[in-house]
């Protein structure tokens, strides 16, 4: 008889360990659930931040690309401006070498008579003029603190006179001699300058003086 109670009492307390262990085990599973659970939103934040970075990125390639097109669309306009002030230049010089070109007949053939090269003056002053190849007919002289762009000018006394408008010179050709005048200033820039040929003539004068009028005249009559 006192068996059974005995294992009856064994049956309960048996019973009341496997409830006490119950909710034991239980707190362990959800803890666990717990950190499962806390651990991913780190994960997915390690994750998200390179998606962050990408987009940054994006932004400022964007960026970048507007900037770029904006300048790509701005050199043209530069490019245009300078274009067109080049082609005026152009048709500029060429207006004027048109015009140096409109030589008359008359004119070319007193070109053609003009002294060049190197032409030694008095004082030690030395005169260079060049004909221009490109346009003939028309002269560049050169000298200390000058430089003139000349072009012939008919005369009544047949001496050769180039002119240069803008700067106010004046080149007048003799025979024997040339002389560089400045009508601004009203003074002689240059006097008894001479080529080979001029040297010649003037040599010649020496030697061989001009007959005076005077002296050509014959006797007057006595009365």
């Amino acid at each position: 008889m006192k068996t059974q109670p005995i294992a009856t009492l064994a049956a309960v307390l048996a019973a009341a360990v496997l409830l006490a262990a119950a909710p034991l085990a239980q707190a362990e599973t959800e803890k666990k659930l717990e950190k499962a659970t806390a651990a991913k939103p780190a994960v997915a934040k390690k994750a998200d931040k390179p998606v962050a970075k990408s987009a940054a990125g994006k932004t400022e390639s964007a960026k970048a690309d507007k900037l770029a097109a904006k300048k790509k669309s701005e050199k043209p306009v530069v490019t245009a401006s300078r274009t067109n002030l080049k082609s005026a230049a152009v048709n500029v010089a060429a207006g004027i070498e048109a015009a140096e070109a409109a030589m008359t007949p008359a004119e070319l053939a007193i070109a053609e008579r003009v002294q060049v090269g190197k032409l030694p003056c008095e004082l030690g002053a030395v005169v260079t003029l060049t004909a221009d190849a490109k346009n003939p007919g028309y002269f560049n002289m050169q000298g200390k603190n000058f430089n003139y762009r000349m072009f012939p000018v008919p005369t009544s006394t047949g001496a050769i006179r180039l002119e240069d408008p803008k700067a106010g010179a004046v080149w007048l050709q003799l025979a024997n001699k040339s002389m560089l005048m400045s009508q601004k200033l009203g003074i002689r820039l240059a006097d008894e300058c001479a080529s080979p040929a001029q040297l010649e003539v003037a040599q010649n004068l020496k030697l061989n003086p001009p007959v005076s009028i005077l002296e050509a005249l014959p006797p007057t009559a006595s009365r």
